[in-house]
């Protein structure tokens, strides 16, 4: 098999070695040696294949945790409502979208954040109608917790005046009771089911080179057993170019027990992940379970949207068949009743159970998750869009919010991701909102909260090594070590040596997964 040696550039392997490394020999998909020239050259031996790096900065491959590559290859083509700042804004996007579809064709896409509008406007399926009256339309919100649709879609799924709120979900109504097209949580799902594309495996394969281009090699995907599918004939097809770590949605978990499916199954380009669940919301649609109303709106304290018994009941299961769980838990009540659930199903060996954002915690918990084993599967730019929200609703509820230096403090395992498409994929983002705690612009000054920033190390460990322990994959990816994946990206900035502010510029210049250029900037 030949060997390469990948040379000129400084290598970051990721075990805090220092000085960096001058060069890694590769044979077939792992490292065969990283180290100095000399050394690397001679374990290489005689006639191996030298690959200049033109001096620059190596990391090993970035791994996003928390990622709906199904959802973020659809929305590639979609109406993109997430830097509109009005009603108005957004409705004219929708307008023009719709008139380049074919009549019938639903209109899918959104991700609009009304939290944000000036003026102050609440979407309602009147004004979706007064642009769009006869195309269905379905638009999840920024945190895609809330799905706003015109009278058409209502009508496709039967959501009328009689409609009753489904358990852990919301059908916002108007004074006379009538659906004003604000579908929360559980209410949303049957617009969300219809949000799938029969060339599912087409918009997959062009994604996947947009993620190659930011530097993912290894993806977490939380969609459902469509994406499955479009992975699996990827693969099959060899066309799968980045490594997929895939999550079971809880609406199949008896069907892929009774399939044999367990967590760890498969490959290093295709396993399977845990069962996903949802505890709760999101604090941008007021939804995310509290233990105290949010700030302004009393009252309300959030959604449980699997009660406490179920989540227990759904933990055991899976655990009992060699999955492991991913559960969403956003608010303090969510989470303390996840940890709860946690405790009471007691260790699994050989899973890896999580909690997936961990946002908002009771301080006290923090401690409870490291005992537990717990790992914290978070998003960094989450907390930066997010610092507004968190001022104005959870004034004056003492909970340790994005609590990143709180859970490595404690001894939880941290886990990187973007959540894309809620957020852009771009891990480079992510490692300066985790370091800086400000917004791209370097508000505020000095930072969130900023007992709770994270060194440059800390950060690029957390979307390397701490999503590929949480994925239960750390013998194999994560670091840069002889006998591992050759997973790899050449930048054109050393994060370990420039300021936060250059590794937001970062580009990368050649994405190796398993030895081989996936992608490279031309």
């Amino acid at each position: 098999m030949n060997v390469r040696v990948y040379r000129n550039a400084a290598i970051h392997p990721g075990t805090g070695t220092t000085p960096p490394a001058q060069a890694m020999a590769v044979r077939g998909e792992t490292l065969l040696a990283v180290g100095s020239e000399a050394d690397v050259r001679e374990a290489a031996g005689p006639g191996a294949e030298l690959i200049d790096l033109e001096g620059a900065a190596v990391l090993p491959g970035l791994y996003d945790a928390h990622i709906h590559t199904a959802q973020y290859a659809q929305s590639l083509d979609a109406v993109d409502l997430r830097e509109v700042h009005t009603l108005d804004e957004a409705l004219t996007r929708v307008a023009a979208h719709a008139a380049r579809l074919r009549p019938g064709t639903w209109l899918f896409g959104g991700r609009w954040d009304s939290n944000t509008w000036d003026p102050p406007a609440q979407p309602d399926r009147y004004a979706l109608d007064s642009v769009c009256p006869d195309l269905p339309v379905a638009l999840p919100s920024a945190d895609g917790h809330t799905v706003w649709a015109n009278s058409a879609a209502l009508r496709l799924v039967g959501i009328d005046a009689g409609t009753p709120d489904p358990l852990g979900g919301e059908i916002v109504r108007d004074a006379d009771g009538e659906p004003t097209g604000i579908l929360r949580e559980a209410a949303s799902y049957p617009l969300r089911d219809l949000m799938v594309s029969a060339d599912l495996t087409d918009l997959l394969r062009a994604a996947q080179e947009d993620l190659l281009s930011l530097g993912l090699t290894s993806v977490h995907d939380i969609d459902g057993e469509d994406c499955r599918a479009a992975y699996l004939e990827l693969r099959e097809k060899g066309e799968l170019k980045l490594r997929v770590h895939k999550a079971i949605p809880a609406t199949h978990l008896e069907a892929a027990i009774d399939e044999g499916r367990r967590t760890g199954q498969g490959d290093d380009w295709f396993r399977t992940g845990p069962v996903k669940i949802f505890s709760d919301g999101a604090l941008g649609s007021h939804t995310c379970h509290m233990s105290e109303p949010f700030a302004g709106d009393q009252g309300n304290a959030g959604i449980a949207v699997t009660p406490y018994d179920e989540l227990v009941k759904l933990f055991g299961r899976a655990a009992g068949a060699g999955i492991a769980v991913a559960t969403h838990a956003i608010g303090d009540r969510a989470n303390r009743l996840v940890i709860d659930a946690y405790e009471a199903i007691g260790r699994t060996p050989g899973l890896r159970h999580r909690i997936e954002h961990a946002q908002h915690l009771r301080p006290g918990d923090l401690a409870r998750m490291a005992g537990l084993g717990v790992a914290a599967s978070m998003q960094p730019v989450h907390c930066t869009s997010d610092i507004d929200l968190v001022d104005a609703l959870l004034a004056g509820h003492g909970v340790a919010s994005y609590a990143w230096r709180g859970m490595l403090d404690h001894g939880v395992a941290l886990a990187f991701g973007s959540d894309a498409p809620v957020e852009h994929p771009n891990p480079f983002a992510a490692l300066h909102a985790a370091v800086t705690r400000t917004r791209p612009d370097g508000t505020p000054s000095g930072g969130w909260q900023p007992e709770q920033r994270l060194s440059t190390a800390e950060a690029i460990t957390a979307h390397t090594l701490g999503a590929a322990y949480a994925a239960g994959e750390e013998e194999r990816k994560g670091t840069l070590a002889p006998g591992k994946l050759a997973d790899f990206i050449a930048v054109d900035t050393d994060p370990y040596r420039e300021s936060p502010d250059a590794v937001l510029r970062t580009k990368v210049m050649t994405t190796v997964v398993g030895g081989e250029v996936r992608w490279q900037r031309s």
